[in-house]
């Protein structure tokens, strides 16, 4: 009986040890949005985010969510303009850098410069590059070393993150 207790507390205290792990990897955005938000004004608090955005942008701008793929009109999006955050309409991405990925997603070659901020994310436990507006701190997708020159990069980007403003 002995045997079966010590069994049994090594994997309580490996599936806790785990559990602390993850969940300081995937801390909430709350901490990342306060603390790497360029304008303090736009530091919000999650009941002030809910008034100003849909549950679904709210889901991906504030709890890193990933909406479902070719769900979004601007994946399809070819106009010449700006992409802008849903959160604060920063302009992110020149539509000069998108390309199509064949992902699903809106996917960039390289953000305007003083856009965005990236972390490492460890929510698949594999490390990703996740990356934000650098006003409100804003989710806005995942970044990859397997897109076109000259970057090699592909800023995979959820649509309902971006709005589109075209060049009039």
């Amino acid at each position: 009986m002995q045997g079966v207790f010590l069994f049994f507390s090594r994997r309580s205290f490996l599936m806790g040890f785990l559990t602390a792990i993850l969940g300081f990897f995937s801390s909430p955005i709350k901490a990342l949005a306060a603390s790497k938000a360029i304008d303090p004004s736009w530091s919000l608090s999650s009941s002030e985010w809910r008034k100003r955005l849909s549950p679904q942008v709210y889901k991906v701008l504030r709890e890193e969510g990933t909406e479902p793929p070719f769900s979004s009109l601007l994946n399809d999006e070819k106009r010449d303009g700006v992409f802008l955050c849903a959160g604060c309409e920063l302009p992110l991405f020149s539509s000069s850098k998108k390309f199509d990925s064949g992902t699903g997603w809106p996917s960039f070659w390289d953000p305007l410069p003083n856009a965005i901020d990236t972390k490492v994310d460890y929510k698949l436990i594999v490390p990703r590059t996740e990356y934000h507006c650098i006003r409100c701190g804003g989710h806005q997708g995942h970044v990859f070393n397997d897109g076109p020159r000259p970057t090699g990069k592909r800023y995979c980007n959820n649509g309902v993150a971006l709005t589109f403003k075209p060049t009039s």
